[in-house]
């Protein structure tokens, strides 16, 4: 009886769309890698075999994960955070390094990244803390603590991966929603745009241009009482970041994080070096025009032009293959998911339920965001897959787990229609 309510009650939406994305993103996936020797589609020496078998895999799990009780994951919600910290931790010590990076822990042919289940587990953690009704994020105290639940899967992901890592921050959308004061959302995006100005241009000339708006700000709005020593402070944090930028950047990032951002600014032009990637998608995504050159069909594609084309750069053989109109269309259908959870969010009946479902979004829309401006050049280069489209077990392992838990938690209420 209860699996019959499960299903009776499941959001069907959401559903198609899961399967529409993955369906094509599998295709995408076997045009990106098929070889010149025909072979079975679960030929697990090609790459479109292994993710065939992962979507398989997930057939399963899903069935699991909708036959649980939905109280079961807000229950054990600390549990499940735990172990996907110490999940982490543990690559420290024995994870696998591939191409410089230790994310990976090696299971035969086959790997795992702990990263990619730990977002669900920190969406787990974080709805968890929210959903007590004593926690207030007007109140400083409750604050810091949902932040330090972001902080902790990112304290230990970023030396290792800070694509990844950046993920977690998508999270703040949530608290903001929950309730966190609008300037902590004003404060990063400030901070952004000074980090990429003072790249940019001479320090000197972006602390006058601030002290210039701060004492317009001061001026226009002293009628009410507006506090000089508060102007003051900003004006000396102001200062200090944007003098701070050129030494964290020549000293705390990579050589390759430098390059990327270089060459995303324009302050430096490498097509066969490390502006190779960008320069290539760029190409095969303006040359499928509109219509596209049709599947399995793209020269850049098939050429294998473009590194990486089945994984990050996913997105180009849409582009090449499908044209403007195909790649609108996938464009859409993440839009329609991401829109669609976010409605159900709404509608949840405990609080538990609407912050996590705003977590599934917030994470699905960080990585569409970041994936498809990267694809275009519009972003630096960071190792973010396309969710449900890009090749990865763990990946699409993940997601599942995060869209389906979401989609059981929603079906157990009465619907409101």
């Amino acid at each position: 009886m209860k699996n019959q309510s499960t299903r009776s009650n499941m959001d069907w939406m959401v559903v198609s769309l899961y399967i529409t994305l993955v369906v094509l993103g599998w295709l995408n996936i076997y045009s990106a890698s098929l070889p010149i020797e025909e072979t079975s589609i679960l030929d697990l020496n090609q790459i479109y075999g292994k993710q065939m078998l992962f979507i398989i895999i997930s057939i399963p799990l899903i069935i699991v994960l909708l036959s649980i009780d939905g109280k079961f994951f807000e229950k054990f919600s600390s549990v499940i955070f735990i172990g996907s910290l110490l999940a982490l931790a543990g690559l420290f010590v024995f994870g696998k390094e591939v191409k410089g990076q230790t994310n990976w822990y090696a299971i035969g042919s086959f790997g795992l990244q702990p990263a990619e289940f730990a977002k669900f587990a920190t969406a787990l953690a974080l709805s968890k803390y929210l959903g007590d009704v004593q926690v207030n994020l007007s109140v400083a105290k409750y604050q810091f603590q949902a932040l330090g639940i972001l902080l902790l899967p990112i304290a230990l992901i970023a030396p290792n991966d800070p694509g990844s890592a950046l993920i977690f921050s998508s999270m703040i959308l949530v608290l903001y929603r929950e309730g966190l004061p609008a300037w902590y959302l004003w404060t990063g995006f400030t901070a952004i745009l000074l980090f990429i100005a003072s790249l940019l241009f001479e320090p000197i000339y972006i602390v006058l241009t601030a002290l210039i708006l701060i004492i317009i700000q001061y001026l226009r709005s002293r009628l009410i009482n507006r506090n000089i020593v508060l102007s003051s402070i900003v004006f000396v944090l102001i200062s200090a970041f944007t003098f701070s930028v050129s030494y964290v950047f020549d000293n705390v990032f990579q050589q390759h994080h430098r390059d990327r951002f270089n060459i995303l600014l324009g302050k430096a032009v490498d097509m066969k070096g490390i502006g190779y990637n960008i320069n290539q998608s760029k190409i095969a995504v303006g040359s499928g025009g509109w219509t596209g050159k049709g599947f399995l069909e793209g020269t850049q594609t098939k050429g294998g032009f473009v590194p990486e084309q089945h994984t990050d750069y996913i997105f180009t053989t849409v582009g090449e293959e499908w044209g403007f109109i195909g790649s609108m269309i996938i464009i859409f259908l993440f839009i329609a998911l991401i829109l669609r959870i976010i409605y159900l969010a709404e509608r949840q009946k405990t609080k538990f339920s609407r912050v996590y479902g705003y977590c599934v979004a917030s994470i699905l829309f960080i990585h569409f965001f970041v994936n498809t401006a990267m694809v275009l050049g519009l972003f630096p280069t960071v190792g973010v897959p396309l969710p449900l489209f890009s090749y990865g077990g763990s990946g699409l392992l993940a997601f599942t787990m995060l869209i389906f838990i979401f989609v059981k938690m929603d079906a157990n209420k009465v619907n409101e229609w």
